[in-house]
């Protein structure tokens, strides 16, 4: 998996979670596509990513309304275009943690 210039509009979430740190998912992904650790809105970290076979993904923090801490292990959402590429997202995601 790597970070993605494709469109990732219209992904959605389809109850497929995990649990990792900021500093983790920086140590894999990067650097966030969309970050704001402020708490004010309904997601402070996003990245845009896609699959080896080329499918985009999110993986974004979801209502936790205030500061995370970047070593703080908190619950992450992937968000696809379907639930199949979701699991492959997260079975992508589980191997690199």
């Amino acid at each position: 998996m790597k970070l993605t210039t494709k469109s990732t509009n219209g992904t959605s979430f389809h109850d497929v979670t995990f649990e990792a740190s900021i500093n983790q998912l920086i140590g894999i992904f990067g650097e966030p596509t969309i970050q704001d650790n402020t708490g004010r809105d309904k997601c402070n970290f996003d990245w845009n990513l896609q699959t080896f076979n080329g499918d985009v993904f999110t993986v974004y923090d979801w209502k936790e309304y205030r500061k995370l801490e970047m070593d703080e292990i908190i619950k992450w959402h992937i968000g696809a275009f379907s639930q199949s590429i979701s699991l492959t997202a997260k079975e992508a995601v589980m191997n690199a943690l």
